[in-house]
């Protein structure tokens, strides 16, 4: 672990000054370190496959509607509580993971059923599915850039009370909902257009509108039947069953590197329990996911296995990461330079730290 810049709080937004330098400096649409791995074994990664998906899918559809009739069955009897909270991890949780890999396209070899879950996913993680595709897919462009990557969660210094408030949805829900009902009037911000091409603006509003009419009609069924179950299985999930998402997306990145071009210095790798890996399909191999994006989530235990020797040791298990990243998120709200530098292997190739700018002068961020 080392500190490496001073104290300062940095411009976050998309159309702000920090945007402007990384660009001058080089370090938009940059080129990453990644490890070494044979042609012909990353083709073999790479091979899309309906198999994984169709059976993780139909498992989660059928868990879904299991603890979801239950629920409805059972409403009004303390003998809910077993259905509900299951039906909220499945559908508050397990939506981040199967909307995030479905967006990559490399859930299924089948196109449309890719598409399909990705909507449906989108919908219930409450994100536009237009304007999300491309936010993730500059996400992966410029992963930690401040100023480029709109979807850096703990900025510094962190807010560790807002970061704490995630785990029942706040102050994301909000956020969300009044994103979509902005898109849904017709209105992309400044900041979405620096991500999202014109001609793909006027399906973020479209599909803002599809969920807003849904949630709509979900609030309407709840006054005309003056019960909030209609609310608890649809929409309500994103607040009382994202925890485990909020747990293991704040480990993604949290406390490490920003505005560096090696995702073994900006990204976390964390083995965990079999059941977690089910609900986020993989992505603890989180550096791995960011090195090769295009690697299907049940190949990605593969992967691991072939460059681990290149990459740092990986957090043993969630509880290891959590110890990690609450120190450095503490010592950030005083110290707002100071990220996580985690050893390298003796067989690893030296962390990448040296970039050029775009005159050609050698740069260095996170650095010694």
């Amino acid at each position: 672990m080392n500190a490496f810049s001073p104290q300062i709080k940095r411009d976050y937004s998309l159309d702000g000054p920090e945007n402007r330098h990384a660009v001058e400096v080089g370090l938009a649409s940059a080129e990453w370190y990644h490890s070494e791995v044979p042609r012909k074994v990353m083709k073999s990664l790479m091979r899309r496959s309906d198999e994984a998906a169709d059976r993780d899918t139909v498992l989660w559809f059928l868990l879904l509607i299991f603890t979801g009739s239950a629920t409805i069955a059972l409403w009004g009897s303390w003998w809910v509580l077993p259905f509900l909270l299951g039906y909220g991890v499945l559908y508050g949780t397990a939506c981040d993971s199967r909307w995030h890999e479905c967006g990559h396209g490399t859930a299924f070899k089948t196109d449309w059923k890719n598409n399909a879950v990705y909507h449906i996913a989108s919908f219930m993680v409450m994100r536009n599915p237009i304007s999300w595709r491309w936010s993730h897919a500059r996400h992966h462009t410029d992963t930690i850039i401040v100023g480029r990557d709109p979807e850096i969660v703990l900025m510094r210094p962190p807010e560790i009370a807002m970061a704490a408030l995630k785990f029942i949805g706040v102050p994301d829900i909000f956020y969300e909902l009044r994103t979509l009902a902005r898109n849904a009037a017709g209105i992309i911000t400044e900041a979405e257009k620096d991500y999202i091409p014109e001609a793909e603006r006027p399906k973020a509003i479209y599909w803002a509108r599809v969920h807003m009419a849904i949630y709509g009609a979900a609030v309407l069924l709840a006054l005309v039947t003056w019960s909030i179950l209609p609310l608890v299985l649809i929409g309500g999930p994103r607040i009382y069953g994202c925890w485990h998402m909020v747990m293991m997306g704040l480990l993604q990145h949290g406390g490490l590197a920003e505005d560096v071009l090696d995702h073994r210095l900006n990204s976390r790798t964390v083995l965990i329990n079999p059941v977690s890996r089910f609900l986020y399909w993989n992505m603890n191999y989180h550096v791995e996911h960011h090195m090769f994006p295009m690697v299907p989530y049940h190949a990605l235990p593969r992967l691991h296995a072939l460059i681990k020797h290149d990459l740092p040791a990986p957090n043993p298990s969630i509880a290891d990461a959590y110890g990690d990243l609450i120190y450095a998120l503490v010592r950030q709200t005083r110290e707002a330079g100071y990220t996580i530098r985690r050893a390298l292997p003796p067989t690893a190739q030296p962390y990448c730290e040296e970039f050029h700018d775009t005159d050609g002068v050698p740069s260095r961020r996170a650095g010694k």
